[in-house]
Formats: C-alpha cells, structure tokens, sequence
C-alpha cells in the first residue's frame, strides 16, 4: 500500500508533492516502480485523496505509466487512509505500507524488511542519526545520548492479522505511523537497517537531493 495524500504545501508547488517532477516524472510513478521491481507479482494499492484520482488517471495517460495498480481513496489523516483500504487484506498476507513520496527506498531495504516481518510479524527500516540531538526541557535543554535513537522510514511491513487488528483502535494523535499503532496494540516492533538515500520529500531541498541521487541512473 502506497500511501499519498501531501498536498504538497510546505514545499510551496502548488500541486501535490507525489505529482513533483523528479527525473522528468512524477515522483510517485518512481516509488511504484521500485516496488515492481522487487517483485513483479506483488500487488500495488495506491491511495490517493479522492480529488487526486482524476489528476492521476491524467497523468498516467500523458505519461503513459502502464504497471498494474489499484486505486483507494484516503481518509482525514494517514491513520484513516490505511484503515479505509485494509479491508481486503488477508490475515496470512505481508503488508508493506510506503510513504508515497519515498522513491529512492532500496531494493534491499524492502528485501530486508519484507524477510524480517516473515519471522517476527513486523519490520520498521530505520537509519542512525549523524548529528548531535539536543533534549528541550522547562529549564532548557540537555544533551541526549543519539546512540539511542533512530530515524524511521517506510516501508513499515507486517502480518496482515497484526495489521488489521491494531487497526480496529481509535485514533490517537499521537499515531504519525503504522508502527505506532501496531505498538500500542501491544506488539514489539522489530527494526532493520534502512537506506539513507530512502528521504522523504517534503521540503524543496528534499526534491533536489533526490535530484542528485538519481543524477546518473537518468
């Protein structure tokens, strides 16, 4: 399942961020590419806002995008699109959610993430943090030990049963990704090393970093 639903206003585009150009093309169109890939018989979902789905079936016309998909319509925040389109998922399937604007996400990454869910249910890609983090506290703020932390990534993969069942609780604010839900349905997550070119675009910056990443495969 592919998610994208940004509107794309902190990067000031006026057009949603997965419909960027990225090499010549819309990003999104890259981010399901990599998933095929993978594995040509995996089956595609992408969740688009309902008033995308026009713009995309345009696009994909124009530029004559042809890897088999599904369509689903997303809800009022991430939580709610994932939950909208679970209901054919089956128990004994894997489910990998992505971020749709993640298109440099790694074959291996995937690979990775997708055999470790096998043998634990789950698995989160995540990737070390290089600078140094800093604690805001009342009093001001404090040094804090980064070896400790982890910056998280998609594809967040899991048993389609563990899935469906964290997804029958209420929505939380506090839920920015599936994993979060997943654990407060009382399930340990289980990382993997992701990739650090796996970024997600939501500033312009982003759009040109990943610019020069896919520089010398275009």
């Amino acid at each position: 399942m592919i998610v994208a639903g940004g509107a794309g206003t902190r990067m000031n585009a006026g057009v949603p961020k997965q419909f960027l150009l990225l090499g010549g093309r819309p990003l999104i169109m890259r981010t399901i590419e990599v998933f095929r890939q993978y594995d040509s018989r995996i089956m595609i979902r992408l969740v688009l806002p309902e008033d995308q789905i026009t713009t995309w079936d345009n696009l994909c016309k124009k530029y004559h995008f042809k890897i088999e998909h599904e369509l689903g319509t997303g809800g009022a925040t991430r939580f709610h699109s994932v939950k909208k389109n679970l209901s054919s998922v089956h128990d004994n399937c894997l489910i990998a959610i992505h971020d749709g604007v993640r298109p440099l996400v790694s074959l291996q990454t995937i690979e990775r993430c997708f055999t470790a869910a096998r043998e634990w249910g789950n698995a989160i890609p995540c990737v070390k943090i290089p600078e140094t983090l800093r604690r805001i506290d009342p009093g001001g703020t404090v040094q804090v030990d980064r070896s400790q932390y982890r910056l998280i990534q998609t594809p967040q993969v899991f048993k389609g049963s563990i899935l469906k069942q964290a997804y029958l609780l209420d929505y939380q604010e506090d839920f920015t990704d599936d994993a979060g839900v997943v654990e407060n349905a009382g399930y340990m997550i289980h990382l993997v090393e992701g990739n650090p070119e796996n970024i997600k675009i939501t500033y312009s910056i982003d759009l040109k970093a990943a610019e020069a990443l896919i520089g010398d495969t275009l």
